[in-house]
């Protein structure tokens, strides 16, 4: 394996919650300490981290409350919940990671910047919003909401759920400040949750939007922006895996980006957890990377020496 020098660490929602999916404060507190061990471990090994994070279950939680109080106080709005997230987010890991990085002697400034990412206001998913987000509520519940202008569709047994747009995103604003930091030698948690989404106006303005972007997509722009050689995807599993669900099943080990891509295009992967992960491992390798790692948080030393995890290159011969 190459050696790897700068490493964008993208955490999925699961490190940054319990295990059966709980997010109560006491609960993101322990998750993201122990997400930053492993991390500090990376650091502490000479690897230079970038990281980005998931937000799902904190922006979840935020749209609870506003339900809750939407009688007393008017909800705020998705963008709103993704500023507020970042930065209770990337406060909790700036200190769990600048703590773990003492325990084991390593003097190194952490910094967490809240990230707008550009999109277009002409995405088709503005005309078609599908991404569910938040629980589900009876009829009447729901149509409080509807009637707030919000999106809201008929589940079945289980209710009516909320759907936002999720589109592409398209540029990280705030990239020159993220740059300066790594530059200067600061670990950097930047874009968390894929970034606030935002669009410009005619006049050049910026406002936010009502939607959601996918993390594992912004990723791939963040890790462009650092100049990262290495994507690194930590996940709640070891490896992505083919024929999932059958007597077939296999995880992949080192695979080549066309094998990997042919496997995507198959549908061996679900469009709501490994599918993404996948995608943004085939948009980097093919964007000029060295490596994308698909692995699980307590395998990413390994993973990035080759000896864990889906690993896809530029270029070299498949291995299971």
């Amino acid at each position: 394996m190459p050696e790897t020098r700068r490493v964008l660490v993208a955490l999925g929602g699961n490190a940054m919650a319990a295990p059966d999916g709980s997010a109560r404060p006491e609960d993101q507190r322990a998750a993201i300490e122990t997400a930053m061990e492993h991390v500090a471990d990376l650091v502490a090994g000479g690897t230079e981290v970038v990281l980005t994070h998931g937000n799902g279950p904190q922006v979840g939680n935020l749209l609870v409350k506003n339900e809750l109080a939407a009688h007393v106080v008017p909800p705020v709005p998705l963008d709103w919940c993704g500023a507020q997230t970042q930065g209770t987010i990337g406060f909790t890991m700036a200190g769990a990671l600048e703590a773990a990085l003492r325990r084991r002697g390593v003097a190194r400034p952490v910094a967490a910047v809240v990230t707008r990412t550009l999109v277009d206001p002409g995405d088709p998913a503005f005309a078609a919003p599908s991404k569910p987000v938040g629980r589900y509520l009876d009829a009447d519940q729901a149509a409080r909401f509807i009637a707030l202008g919000q999106n809201w569709v008929d589940q079945g047994e289980r209710g009516w759920r909320r759907v936002v747009p999720s589109p592409q995103p398209r540029e990280i604003l705030d990239a020159a400040a993220i740059g300066t930091l790594v530059a200067a030698g600061v670990t950097t948690i930047a874009a968390g949750g894929g970034g606030i989404p935002v669009v410009r106006d005619a006049a050049g303005a910026l406002r936010g939007v009502e939607a959601v972007l996918d993390k594992d997509r912004t990723s791939v722009l963040l890790a462009r922006v650092v100049r990262a050689d290495t994507l690194l995807i930590a996940t709640d599993v070891p490896n992505a895996v083919v024929g999932f669900g059958t007597p077939e099943a296999r995880p992949l080990g080192r695979v080549d980006a066309a094998e990997l891509g042919a496997y995507h295009a198959a549908g061996h992967f679900g469009r709501g957890s490994m599918g993404p992960k996948v995608e943004a491992a085939l948009r980097f390798v093919a964007g000029g990377g060295e490596r994308a790692v698909i692995t699980a948080l307590d395998r990413m030393a390994a993973g990035l020496a080759g000896e864990a995890g889906t690993i896809v290159a530029r270029s070299g011969p498949a291995m299971r």
